[in-house]
């Protein structure tokens, strides 16, 4: 018998950390049995061959600290090696981390970096830093920034500040400050925009955001920083959290932000480069919430990256 068989053939038992606590039993498992499929997993817990605590279990059971689980022999494929980030992007990510305490890492993530591998990418940022900090066993994303959108980005360090931070957003908690750079001189100094927004996939794939009456209920605030030429600097506070929110709420408002593909006018975003626009104007600037056990609110402030300012002094100069 190989080594690879024997392996196959002999049950193992893991034992709950206590960060993993109040899990389903099914996501404990599927999250530990790297290159276990979910059926798989579904089969063995359905037909009672998992046990816990040398007791059997119910497929909704959730884990308990300390608890110690018996999974059945199991043939696992072999997990196909991750691409790795060049070390020079790794380099550059750690420089980025603004805040690593109290189970929560804050890094200023760089325009053009997808969050998270699929669909087409190959590794991410959760991935990069999984290997630039291979002494952290625990790294999870709390939320998402588009791809080509700069600025803080949340990454819980423990399952406790994971699920804290996940109620603190969907009731609203946490408060995100955005700087956008809109098409077009909007009127007026703050705007209030409510409209709920629909996701929908065309038939290329690609996944598009709309303003729908059945869509799910969407709140941005914009107040106007400056009026620069044909444009307009404002600051967007997202108090829901929908897949490209500001950039169809800005759209909505009639003054789609600047270098937005998918959103924006193509000929606003044309004229834009002459001014050195490159990208999506977004930036995550600001974060303000106060962690389980935290006696003052923490408050994170990152600057608008450099292309970003350049863009502006053009526009200021032209």
């Amino acid at each position: 018998m190989s080594s690879h068989e024997a392996a196959a053939a002999a049950a193992r038992f893991l034992t709950v950390p206590e960060d993993s606590a109040g899990q389903r039993i099914d996501n404990f498992l599927i999250t530990q049995l790297k290159g276990a499929p979910r059926t798989l997993v579904y089969r063995i817990l359905r037909t009672g061959e998992v046990r816990v605590n040398k007791g059997r279990i119910k497929p909704d059971y959730r884990v308990a600290a300390g608890d110690i689980i018996r999974v059945p022999p199991l043939r696992l494929a072999e997990a196909a090696a991750p691409v790795q980030p060049g070390a020079g992007i790794s380099r550059d990510l750690k420089s980025r981390i603004i805040y690593e305490q109290d189970g929560l890492l804050v890094i200023n993530k760089p325009a053009g970096l997808a969050v998270h591998g699929g669909s087409g990418v190959a590794w991410g940022v959760i991935e990069a830093l999984r290997v630039v900090l291979p002494e952290k066993p625990f790294l999870e994303l709390v939320h998402r920034l588009d791809r080509d959108t700069s600025g803080l980005l949340m990454v819980a360090e423990k399952r406790s500040v994971l699920r804290d931070l996940h109620d603190q957003l969907r009731e609203g908690r946490v408060q995100k400050v955005y700087v956008a750079l809109l098409s077009g001189r909007l009127k007026g100094a703050e705007h209030t925009v409510n409209a709920p927004l629909l996701k929908t996939n065309l038939p290329n794939g690609e996944r598009i955001v709309r303003v729908a009456r059945d869509g799910k209920e969407a709140l941005t605030e914009f107040k106007v920083l400056d009026r620069i030429g044909n444009t307009t600097l404002v600051e967007a506070r997202p108090k829901t959290g929908r897949t490209h929110q500001i950039r169809v709420h800005a759209q909505y408002l009639g003054h789609a932000l600047v270098g937005d593909e998918k959103y924006g006018n193509d000929d606003v975003n044309k004229a834009m480069k002459a001014y050195g626009s490159t990208r999506l104007f977004l930036h995550a600037r600001d974060l303000n919430l106060k962690l389980a056990g935290m006696t003052k609110s923490l408050r994170l402030t990152c600057p608008l990256e450099p292309d970003l300012e350049a863009v502006l002094e053009n526009l200021r100069r032209g």
